[in-house]
């Protein structure tokens, strides 16, 4: 298997130069009160319940999911799950539970990346640890929640994931902080084993506030014939959001597929994309983003690497600037180290066709009911394959935000 070397990692990021230095961690407060543990989800306090909603996560005993993790600042305050297939714990609790853990931790995101990293070593035992069991294959999705409910402060993650082969996992991760939170940092690591013929999708939806920065490090590792299908939504305003996930393709036919659906506020600053690295023969990588500017900046990357004979990979990127002001910059890159691959992208941005509209308001429509029904049609992402229940959950997601956008 490819081991990711640290020099490596920093090499095809790009993060030792081109990202802004503007968010420091010692800004932010390292230590923050620790929160009491809750077992009832019912239990926890309604303006969090209802913060956690627009992320995503459902805290009714009586909607399908398969397990519930909450995370509070540094505080694991909730953990449950519902099935056998699937083991869910605090990160410092499974590693006091599995030695082997030891050897997964910074395999997949190095930690001397970046000083975020570096940041989130020192925090050492704070976020999740999942593990799909080999040969279950759990429908109803497994939910976790990072929230920032401390202003001022730093909220350090590590998560670890393994899906044993032959598993299948659904995930829906929703990151938010209370709405009195004007200042913080989220930094969260995240490690993915996808071992022989596992299937993990993964589902993200980040609701911030104007003020937060976000820093996500994750990285994937994928062997023969698994499969990742993540989708990751940011329809809310933040200030500033700093991404570009890797995954390592290390078996034969593996697969992934990235998808995202962004929006850029004013005042904010997104860079955000996704890597794959096809280092086996017969691997599929996709990676399809959309992007809407409201008078904010967006930088949308996209990397697709073929190092093996018969290996696959499309990216598409396309921007839309909505009103008068608004930047966004598209980077699709491709590169190619023998004969034998076949690697494509295509990439536009521009703004709403004036004849669009008027073509919809002479059906009848306002400007802002045509506006919106362009601007839906425009993120809409199909994903194959994907549960109702979270294609449902990424409906929701835009749907939320149009009004604003419009």
């Amino acid at each position: 298997m490819h081991e990711v070397t640290d020099r490596e990692h920093l090499e095809d990021t790009g993060m030792t130069s081109e990202y802004p230095s503007r968010v420091e961690p010692s800004a932010y407060a390292a230590e923050v009160e620790e929160q009491a543990y809750e077992p009832q989800l019912a239990h926890l306090p309604e303006d969090m319940r209802a913060r956690m909603l627009d992320a995503g996560i459902v805290v009714d005993e009586s909607v399908g999911r398969s397990g519930t993790f909450i995370q509070l600042d540094h505080s694991a305050v909730h953990s449950s799950v519902n099935t056998e297939s699937i083991e869910m714990l605090p990160i410092g609790q499974a590693f006091d539970k599995y030695n082997w853990l030891a050897d997964l931790w910074w395999k997949a995101v190095p930690r001397e990346t970046d000083q975020y990293t570096k940041s989130v070593e020192e925090a050492r035992y704070n976020g999740y640890f999942i593990r799909a069991l080999r040969g279950q294959k759990t429908l109803l999705p497994l939910q976790a929640c990072l929230y920032m409910g401390t202003g001022g402060s730093a909220q350090r993650v590590h998560n670890i994931l393994v899906a044993e082969e032959g598993s299948e996992l659904h995930i829906i991760t929703g990151c938010t902080c209370g709405t009195g939170v004007q200042e913080g940092l989220h930094l969260g690591v995240s490690e993915f084993y996808i071992r022989k013929g596992a299937k993990v999708t993964y589902t993200m939806i980040h609701n911030w506030e104007p003020g937060i920065a976000v820093r996500p490090r994750t990285g994937i590792i994928l062997e023969e014939d698994s499969t990742l299908v993540s989708n990751y939504v940011i329809m809310k305003p933040v200030w500033d959001l700093q991404m570009n996930p890797a995954a390592y393709c290390e078996g034969r036919n593996a697969m992934v597929r990235f998808s995202s659906v962004m929006a850029a506020y004013e005042g904010s600053h997104l860079d955000a994309g996704s890597r794959v690295f096809l280092n086996a023969p017969g691997c599929r990588a996709e990676i399809i983003s959309r992007t809407v500017a409201r008078g904010g900046e967006t930088i949308a990357r996209g990397y697709i690497e073929g190092n093996a004979p018969d290996v696959k990979g499309h990216l598409e990127c396309r921007g839309l600037i909505l009103g008068d002001t608004g930047v966004i910059h598209a980077i699709p890159e491709l590169r190619g180290t023998l004969a034998g691959i076949d690697l494509s992208h295509e990439a536009a941005v521009g703004k709403i066709a004036e004849e669009e509209v008027e073509y919809l308001m002479a059906r009848g429509l306002t400007r802002s009911e045509a506006t919106a029904v362009i601007v839906r049609g425009f993120l809409r992402v199909d994903v194959e394959g994907l549960p109702d229940v979270l294609s449902t959950e990424l409906r929701k997601a835009i749907e939320a935000s149009e009004r604003d956008l419009t």
